[in-house]
């Protein structure tokens, strides 16, 4: 529910503008801000984790989230409810690397392929299903049920997690990095919203994207100085990225999340404005990637832990390739049975690449890292996807103004008036702007190759267990140490 609240609000912003009586400007900041929570959390998860235990900490951040939830479905203005998605993201920022590291310590690097398999799903499924269920709640029910659609799931997981996750370990004493966080938490929020202006507000050139990315970036190269000096006691330790595996994982994780989340914004829009379809049924048309990554991931799980990531990885680059080729060829009249078949391949080449590679991440990691390495690849991946739509949102929209010359003058007013322009005046520019997608699928088909190279480095044969000693602890993640696991 934390990943699909960052796209299920987006199909509501028009009636949320009604209803609270807000401009348009102001209802952004409902996704933004809730955005920017996400991203000042998340660097302290790490620390927190050791500090107060993970069972502990990821109930607490659910509990916020629920009540930043309840709040925000509650609210009485676009002040109150901005207000509460900051408060839902301050909880949700923390669900997911919690949780994910919960699984990786319980699964040893030798089940981790089948254990990111399982966290992959919702990962990739959130923003496929968020329009979805968020235009079905808003055009048949109300808004305020996108938030208060949380409540029952989240108070289900309470009770489980109160019943099912292991008993938190005595909390350490760790110290705070208190210099790294005024950096890096800071410095990873204003990139986000830097990155963010650049897609909605004219492009990287434009002083209110320019300004933010140099200083994100400038607080960020402080925060990498910082910990190198620092070392285990910084926020994130910089020294893990000396780890072969854990970097390829990290580098191959980025660019496929600047290709991935980057090409995930063209769809929707080639679908709302060559094609004049509708935010619900422009959902719909987006599930066949979600269900060809659903139906691989456990398969590329369990074929990651047996032969290693290198091997599977450039598999499924190569089918992502195939799936997004007919969309650099697509025109205004692409039958949509080729679309969807091409975005189930897609979906399932995909489901081939960013699991394993997380996966490969923490293979040579010890138990004691991987909070820490969790936050760093969640950071990871948020600014891949960030740069990604920014990079590729900014692009069509040159390719749209050379396309039609004004039509896109501004690139968020631009999209929306051009997703509701008549049918008569639609069949007209329909080419040309089919031909701007196109062109900037290229773009997409490009980074998707440059993954090769991170690519490569990742370790072609699964980690060797340590034989199982007679009166001796047998190590996380060994086919004996947890056999519910292994059901997994």
């Amino acid at each position: 529910m934390s990943i699909l609240d960052t796209t299920i609000v987006n199909v509501a912003l028009d009636t949320l503008g009604r209803d609270l009586h807000a401009t348009l400007a102001s209802v952004q900041w409902v996704t933004t801000g809730y955005l920017l929570s996400l991203s000042i959390v998340i660097p302290l998860t790490g620390w927190a984790i050791e500090r107060f235990g993970a069972k502990r900490l990821w109930m607490t951040s659910v509990l916020v989230f629920l009540v930043g939830s309840a709040l925000a479905g509650m609210a009485w203005n676009i002040q109150s409810l901005i207000l509460f998605r900051v408060l839902q993201g301050f909880g949700g920022g923390m669900i997911m690397p919690v949780g994910q590291t919960i699984l990786a310590q319980a699964a040893g690097p030798h089940r981790m392929g089948r254990v990111m398999s399982i966290i992959g799903v919702p990962m990739m499924l959130g923003p496929v299903l968020g329009p979805v269920l968020g235009g079905v709640l808003v055009q048949d029910i109300s808004w305020r049920w996108i938030f208060y659609v949380n409540i029952p799931i989240g108070a289900a997981a309470l009770v489980i997690a109160a019943k099912v996750l292991p008993r938190p370990s005595v909390p350490g004493h760790h110290r705070l990095d208190g210099v790294g966080l005024a950096l890096l938490s800071p410095g990873l929020a204003i990139l986000v919203y830097g990155l963010s202006e650049a897609s909605s507000g004219g492009g990287f050139a434009s002083g209110k994207a320019l300004a933010p990315i140099v200083a994100g970036l400038a607080l960020t190269a402080a925060f990498v100085a910082h910990s190198a000096r620092r070392g285990p006691n910084a926020l994130i330790d910089v020294k893990l990225f000396r780890d072969v595996p854990f970097s390829a994982g990290a580098a191959t994780s980025f660019l496929f999340g600047v290709a991935l989340f980057g090409a995930m914004i063209l769809l929707p829009l080639y679908y709302q404005i060559v094609r004049g379809e509708g935010a619900l049924a422009t959902g719909l048309l987006l599930t066949p990637q979600g269900v060809g990554m659903a139906l691989v991931m456990p398969i590329s799980g369990r074929m990651t832990d047996r032969v290693g990531a290198g091997k599977i990885v450039p598999v499924g680059l190569a089918i992502t390739l195939l799936g997004t080729l007919p969309y650099c060829l697509v025109g205004a009249h692409t039958p949509y049975g080729l679309l969807l078949g091409a975005l189930f391949v897609r979906g399932f080449g995909m489901g081939f690449v960013m699991m394993p590679a997380m996966a490969a991440a923490y293979a040579t990691l010890g138990r004691d890292a991987v909070p820490r390495a969790t936050t760093a690849l969640n950071i990871i991946q948020r600014i891949g996807g960030s740069v990604g739509t920014a990079f590729l949102a900014v692009m069509l929209e040159r390719y749209m103004k050379a396309a039609l010359p004004g039509a896109a003058g501004h690139a968020g007013a631009g999209f929306a008036a051009l997703s509701s322009i008549p049918d008569a005046i639609r069949q007209q520019v329909a080419p040309p702007l089919a031909h701007a997608f196109g062109k900037t699928y290229w773009i997409s088909l490009v980074l998707i190759a440059v993954v090769y190279i991170p690519g490569w480095f990742l370790p072609r044969r699964p980690p060797e267990f340590p034989p199982a000693t007679p009166g001796r602890a047998v190590p996380a993640g060994h086919p004996e140490a947890d056999p519910v696991v292994e059901m997994m």
